[in-house]
């Protein structure tokens, strides 16, 4: 559409303008695009940036290639097809992402725009399939059986409370390790909400709120008085008792869940994934799920769903109804 701004056009034009400039000036915009970057992008980005760039370089170097920008296409589209089979195509896409930046960062075109690197991706997605690898679900109901299992040990407490927070909210762990003991805002009906302050879809920290029902804030507020934690003191926290108050690693909820469920398949995400096909079954709509997890779009509760969607279809419910044989 005539007018609209076009971001590639853009960059290309600052490149060419660049061109023109000294290596001093050349360098110190480089330099600050680093600065800025490190201030625009999640601590967690900007490690995975960095250990792409360091694997690209490695398979560039194997091979005599320089791996500094400017970076021909065909490289690039090399590097796809050799990365086919080996990892999923969302992978390879944030690799491509990496080198996209690594080009934006030198102030140079970008290669993988490129036709070549496009067509090498199709390729690689037709061959080895664009399928995204799905969290097991864990829905409430093992949940909670593995809360009824627990004790009241300290250790117990803890992870009673995490284990109400993960099913109840639809968290994800890096949400749920960031709760602060006055992000619990109590209702009159005994549940509370949870103060989401930040979050994979909200980097910016416009804020949002999870749900806790009542029993998973009495399990809560028990470990926060077990614990003698402040307000500004992290929720969910190691379990000894004269240890560090300090916030837990991401990671830790996931060997909680395991532990606790006594399944090796799960992870935090999978009583996030778990929720929604809890809501599905008993007929809840997208909307309130989108609402309920703070999605913003229905692509990801909606692939969620797949399998529970398959058994609600029309084709479930004609079958249920008109394909008895008499």
């Amino acid at each position: 559409m005539a007018g609209l701004f076009n971001r590639e056009e853009e960059r290309l034009e600052t490149v060419v303008r660049l061109s023109g400039v000294s290596a001093d000036t050349r360098a110190s915009l480089i330099e600050e695009y680093r600065m800025r970057s490190e201030a625009a992008f999640a601590p967690a980005t900007i490690r995975n940036y960095r250990q792409i760039k360091k694997t690209f370089a490695l398979w560039c170097q194997s091979r005599g290639i320089d791996p500094e920008p400017p970076i021909e296409p065909r490289v690039i589209a090399n590097y796809v097809e050799h990365l086919g089979g080996k990892i999923r195509s969302t992978t390879i896409e944030t690799r491509l992402w990496a080198i996209s930046e690594m080009h934006r960062a030198a102030f140079q075109p970008n290669p993988c725009r490129h036709r070549l690197v496009e067509l090498a991706l199709k390729g690689v997605k037709r061959t080895y399939g664009a399928g995204v690898r799905q969290a097991p679900a864990l829905c409430k109901k093992e949940v909670l059986a593995a809360i009824k299992r627990l004790g009241a040990s300290r250790i117990e407490m803890r992870d009673k409370a995490v284990l109400w927070v993960a099913t109840d909210s639809w968290c994800r762990s890096s949400e749920i390790v960031a709760f602060k003991v006055k992000d619990l805002i109590r209702q009159d009906n005994g549940s509370s909400l949870l103060y989401v302050s930040r979050s994979k879809t909200d980097p910016y920290g416009e804020g949002a709120y999870a749900f806790l029902s009542e029993a998973g804030t009495n399990a809560v507020l028990e470990w926060i008085r077990l614990a003698n934690l402040k307000p500004d003191d992290p929720m969910l926290t190691k379990s000894q008792q004269n240890g560090r108050v300090q916030q837990m690693d991401p990671a830790t909820i996931s060997r909680i869940i395991k532990r606790c469920t006594g399944r090796d398949d799960v992870s935090a995400h999978s009583t996030r994934v778990g929720g929604v096909h809890d809501a599905f079954r008993i007929g809840c709509d997208l909307s309130a799920i989108m609402v309920a997890g703070r999605w913003t779009s229905p692509e990801m509760p909606a692939r969620y769903g797949r399998r529970i969607l398959a058994s609600q279809s029309a084709a479930a419910k004609v079958s249920a109804e008109l394909g008895q044989i008499d």
